[in-house]
């Protein structure tokens, strides 16, 4: 499958920090469970763009110590996609999950545009 992220594949995802890595997958997670209900299928691109850039996440080599709970965080997602099935994971969990990095990631972003 060709990547949804083109230009973040090529390498420029390893330019980010592991919090706004997380913060941008949330925003795909978040789109997901926005769209589950009434599109299904616009969800479905949401959780495949999110599962590409937690995978990018997950193979970046700075994060190795923490590879532990990125592959936990996808086989949620995962869950998640599937109805929640195997974990009873919900999209609105993950959304508690993911932002406060979406937080932390602009409050982070605006401390570096005062600058």
């Amino acid at each position: 499958m060709a990547p949804q992220h083109v230009s973040l594949s090529a390498g420029r995802w390893q330019s980010f920090s592991l919090m706004e890595q997380l913060a941008n997958i949330g925003s795909e997670v978040a789109r997901a469970g926005r769209r589950q209900g009434t599109d299904p299928a616009a969800a479905e691109r949401a959780c495949v763009r999110a599962l590409e850039l937690l995978d990018l996440t997950i193979q970046d080599e700075r994060w190795r110590g923490r590879r532990n709970e990125l592959t936990r965080v996808r086989e949620c997602l995962c869950d998640a996609r599937q109805g929640g099935t195997d974990y009873g994971t919900t999209f609105e969990a993950l959304d508690r999950y993911f932002l406060p990095f979406a937080i932390a990631a602009n409050a982070a972003r605006e401390s570096r545009m005062k600058r």
